[in-house]
């Protein structure tokens, strides 16, 4: 029997092992104990290691994801189906005012700005006289702001039991079928408009044939090698294929809150806000994502200042535009039909590959000055660099 010792430095600690007759002591560095692994064989040694530091920031990444899908998905939209005697109708054939606003999401004193050519308002209440000497309509055209000042309920018209009093100023107001109101107007808010005006039918057909064009331009591009454009040939910089990815996952969720809680979005149509705190979860994801949209756009534009000349500058921020344009149109229009999640999982892991394997190297070799992968031995001269 005989015992061999290293000594052990002041971060180490000793553990002996066995085997047969003989006895070893062997340091083990603390850092080492870590996170430990032991796995024990038929000689009764016990190996004691560590995680590499990539498999763990992989488990830290799994276990981060999994608890952002159990949050996401304990966390619910929710809206009670209206009764079909509707809430906001009192016993008395009144109006009450905050069941109307949950319902409709707006209430008096809402503004809104008229997007028709002209709407005509009716001078009398629905279901009054009308006066032979008095004019009976007023007129309010496009661009006119417009303030509820009055909600009634006509239930013996035939077309539309609602009718909204609206006023202009004090000269001009009148009342208005509220589908008439709704169709020809918009709440005056600038981000419940741009949401409108992006959300249009028309917008929509105009994207779709630009982005068709553009697509077609840049796959000509890209045979004659001579484009540079996100995930191919692109430059040495994560941030475009980062605004790709939050592009893609932020159109997915606008389709989803338009197919499966309409609610949820016609409330935040009524009632915007760029804060993405105190909302609905998918909402506060949503906005969330529009704000990281916004800074990686910004990042991106100024690597390109440092990274590409000012002639190629303008091409690229083209190409990168329409590559967002397109993945809205394609996920937006592709998620009601649930084909846009497949989709999406597969462009985000073609979109991480295309970018990890044709990434530029980081470090260049102190005395050949070629670029090199890692640290280490340089594959083209030999020399070792720390």
């Amino acid at each position: 029997m005989y015992s061999h010792t290293r000594t052990a430095r002041p971060t180490a600690r000793k553990t002996s092992t066995t085997i047969g007759k003989t006895s070893t002591t062997i340091e083990i560095p603390v850092a080492a104990t870590e996170n430990p692994i032991a796995a024990t064989g038929k000689t009764g040694t016990t190996l004691v290691g560590t995680l590499p530091a990539g498999l763990r920031a992989a488990a830290a990444m799994r276990r981060l994801a999994l608890l952002l899908v159990g949050l996401l998905t304990l966390t619910a939209c929710h809206y009670d189906d209206a009764s079909p005697s509707d809430g906001w109708r009192t016993t008395r054939g009144g109006l009450d005012t905050a069941a109307f606003v949950r319902e409709h999401h707006y209430g008096l004193n809402y503004n809104f700005k008229v997007t028709g050519d002209s709407l005509r308002l009716s001078l009398r209440r629905p279901g009054e006289s009308r006066l032979a000497w008095a004019p009976d309509s007023c007129t309010i055209r496009r661009g006119d702001k417009v303030v509820v000042a009055d909600i009634a309920l006509v239930p013996e018209d035939s077309t539309d039991s609602l009718w909204v009093k609206v006023a202009r100023d004090q000269g001009t107001m009148g009342w208005i079928a509220e589908s008439r109101l709704t169709d020809h107007a918009v709440p005056a808010d600038p981000i419940s408009q741009f949401i409108h005006t992006f959300s249009g039918s028309r917008m929509r057909v105009a994207l779709l044939v630009a982005a068709t064009a553009f697509l077609l331009f840049l796959v000509q591009g890209i045979r004659r090698r001579h484009l540079r454009t996100v995930h191919f040939n692109d430059i040495d910089s994560f941030y475009p294929t980062l605004l790709c990815l939050t592009v893609s996952g932020a159109a997915t969720l606008y389709g989803s809150m338009q197919h499966f809680v309409p609610e949820t979005w016609e409330e935040f149509y009524y009632h915007p806000t760029l804060n993405p705190f105190g909302l609905p979860a998918v909402l506060s994801v949503f906005v969330a994502s529009v704000w990281l949209m916004v800074i990686t756009a910004l990042a991106a534009a100024d690597d390109l200042r440092r990274r590409m000349d000012w002639a190629d500058i303008p091409a690229y921020g083209a190409s990168l535009l329409g590559v967002c344009m397109v993945l809205y149109l394609f996920f937006s229009l592709t998620t009601p039909c649930y084909l846009g999640y497949p989709c999406l999982v597969a462009y985000w892991a073609f979109a991480l590959t295309r970018y990890l394997r044709h990434r530029s190297p980081r470090y260049v070799c102190g005395r050949c000055g070629r670029r090199i992968n890692r640290l280490g031995r340089c594959p083209h001269c030999g020399a070792v660099n720390e």
